[in-house]
């Protein structure tokens, strides 16, 4: 029953949907421009119903409805109801519904905040926006139903992967995707006003409170799915350019970029070509991971390997999509013919913009290359770690030297003085401490030295802002975030330490004047899983000992092992171990690791965000 009505339910958003596309076009074309009442109940009714959809889809989990078959396939009748209902979204199709589900909401939210913007902008918004919905409407009925019948009913499901079973991955995904969808309104947004020739500073006012929104949960959900990497698959770190993260980071590059982009839109009315091209960029990319996540052709522990004729319809619907963005770009836009001083924040911000362009690249490439080399040459090949270090470390020290400069500097034209002897003196003073204290930790980099002095610099320089009264505080916030990020980033991937080692029980080993020592293994037996838990003592020298007991479990729906870190936090570090069995005789494969500053990535990003969120609340 709850099958039918969920998958009726969706027949009926899509023909409010194309009532929605005809009457938003209408009045564009025959020029009246009027939007009518009908319009509003289209819109409500087709969100209404992908809700009803999307709530028979989390009844079937929650009851544990088998017949439904993607309910069998992601659930089980002793699954927690916690991870029932975040097994709704923990697998393709309802994760489309629920993707669909806040593009519903969005363009609702859209139309009834938009009243006072000019009617035939807001109709190719809403226009532009119901294709997309109406694309997602047809990929899921058509290729990925979430409400497929399974008959002879099964009594017991197959059970979500137990890695997925996490409250950080639960709310990953719904955090994600919001920022994932809110960059499909920008971009109907833009399309609308590039059209409507209404580029200018009032626009941009509009429009970044959705870039903001957007960057904000994309902010939080990279964070989220990094701190779930970090303690759930044992990988003892915060970043490992795994595909799926990268597929995650290229689009808030591209947001970053655009909200400063709108800055100077909004101040100057000047680079709005720069936010056309960027706003279409960043939808671009959005959609382009989620072809490359549901096509199977990324590799990764959190992609769904489903069928690539799905990845198919994606690639084709986003290839319709740019094309047409791209011939409105052409057809509509405008030349711009300002001069802009090179010694002033207007310039720096575009300096800055090519820098994120530029780390998106080397990021795009470093995804992709492999995919296209398997194709071409039937190659395998993963790009790693290096690759992105040796091509993004050597641009952050003058990324990070004009993002000093840009917050001292006045809009149109500014005095090349504003660099004075104090600065240079401030500057100078921490590459020589820098190199001191480098020298003392026998991490004796020339290179690194110059990456951490311009990272304290910018750290001094965000944080002697808070003092001035000419900078909003959302930019405050975020600036002594995002340095704080950058600083702590490199003091970790500097200072970090491990040992990899096999040890018996009983065993001990000595690493960096600390002993670690496996003392016992206790078996236990929990309600869907048996476990082995592991005790052991990380003595070090002047302080008090610690105990870990990391985990090796043995789950039973499905049948899967996992290895569960214990990690040991404080301010200045935090201390990972995680063991796995090699084999019978009682052998582990241990590894210890030392992660210096590992909690203040996690603070920064979510000082990051806040800083946001000031910036759209403020007056």
């Amino acid at each position: 029953m709850l099958n039918q009505l969920g998958y009726y339910s969706l027949i009926f958003g899509l023909l409010f949907s194309v009532l929605a596309i005809l009457q938003s076009i209408r009045p564009v074309v025959n020029k009246s421009n009027l939007i009518s009442k009908n319009i509003y109940f289209s819109i409500f009714l087709q969100f209404l119903f992908v809700i009803l959809s999307f709530t028979f889809l989390t009844s079937s989990f929650v009851t544990s409805d088998f017949s439904n078959l993607t309910v069998f396939n992601n659930s089980h009748t002793e699954k927690p109801l916690f991870y029932k209902i975040s097994g709704v979204w923990g697998n393709h199709e309802g994760s489309l519904l629920l993707w669909l589900l806040v593009l519903t909401l969005f363009i609702l939210i859209f139309v009834i905040t938009s009243k006072k913007f000019d009617n035939k902008y807001r109709l190719l918004t809403i226009f532009f926006q119901e294709i997309i919905i109406f694309g997602f409407f047809l990929f899921i009925i058509l290729t990925s139903n979430p409400f497929t019948y399974l008959y002879p009913v099964p009594s017991q499901g197959l059970g979500l992967n137990p890695i997925l079973q996490d409250p950080a991955l639960a709310i990953h995904p719904p955090i994600l995707y919001i920022g994932y969808v809110g960059t499909s309104l920008v971009f109907s947004s833009a399309l609308a006003s590039t059209i409507n020739k209404n580029i200018n500073s009032g626009w941009a006012k509009h429009i970044k409170k959705w870039v903001l929104t957007s960057w904000i949960f994309l902010t939080i959900g990279i964070m989220l799915g990094s701190i779930w990497a970090y303690y759930e698959l044992g990988w003892g770190g915060f970043w490992f350019w795994d595909p799926v993260e990268n597929v995650s980071l290229m689009p808030w590059f591209c947001l970053t970029a655009l909200i400063h982009t709108l800055l100077v839109l909004e101040k100057r009315n000047q680079l709005k070509n720069w936010s056309i091209i960027l706003a279409i960029s960043t939808f671009s990319l959005s959609m382009s991971g989620t072809f490359l996540v549901r096509s199977g052709i990324l590799n990764s522990i959190h992609t769904f390997a489903n069928d690539p004729a799905r990845g198919l319809f994606i690639l084709v619907f986003l290839f319709l999509l740019v094309v047409s963005a791209i011939l409105i770009f052409f057809l509509y836009s405008k030349d711009e013919n300002k001069n802009i001083n090179w010694f002033s924040k207007d310039a720096l911000i575009i300096i800055n913009n090519w820098f994120m362009m530029y780390f998106l690249s080397v990021v795009f490439i470093g995804t992709v290359y492999p995919i296209f080399l398997e194709v071409l040459a039937n190659e395998k090949i993963s790009v790693g770690p290096p690759f992105y270090q040796k091509l993004i470390i050597p641009f952050l020290i003058p990324f990070l030297l004009t993002m000093i400069l840009s917050t001292r500097l006045r809009w149109v034209k500014d005095n090349i003085y504003k660099i004075n002897i104090k600065q240079i003196s401030i500057f100078t003073l921490m590459s020589l401490l820098t190199i001191y204290f480098l020298n003392i930790s026998d991490k004796n980099y020339l290179f690194a030295s110059i990456l951490i002095s311009s990272s304290f610099f910018l750290f001094f320089n965000s944080l002697n802002d808070f003092l001035k009264k000419n900078i909003k505080l959302s930019q405050k916030i975020s600036h002594l975030a995002f340095s704080c990020l950058i600083l702590s980033i490199l003091l970790n991937g500097i200072f970090s330490s491990e040992i990899n080692t096999n040890m018996k029980e009983g065993d001990q080993i000595n690493f960096e004047k600390k002993i670690i020592k496996f003392k016992t293994i206790n078996f236990e037996k929990e309600n869907n899983y048996k476990l082995l838990r592991g005790n052991f003592e990380l003595v070090r020298p002047g302080k008090n000992i610690l105990s870990f007991y990391p985990e090796i479990r043995v789950y039973d729906q499905p049948k899967i092992s996992t290895s569960e870190a214990d990690i040991k936090t404080d301010l200045f570090s935090d201390n990972f171990i995680v063991f796995s069995l090699l084999n019978d005789e009682g052998v582990f494969n241990v590894r210890y690791q030392n992660k210096p500053f590992m909690i203040w990535i996690w603070i920064s990003s979510i000082v990051l965000a806040i800083g946001g969120f000031f910036a759209i609340v403020r007056k």
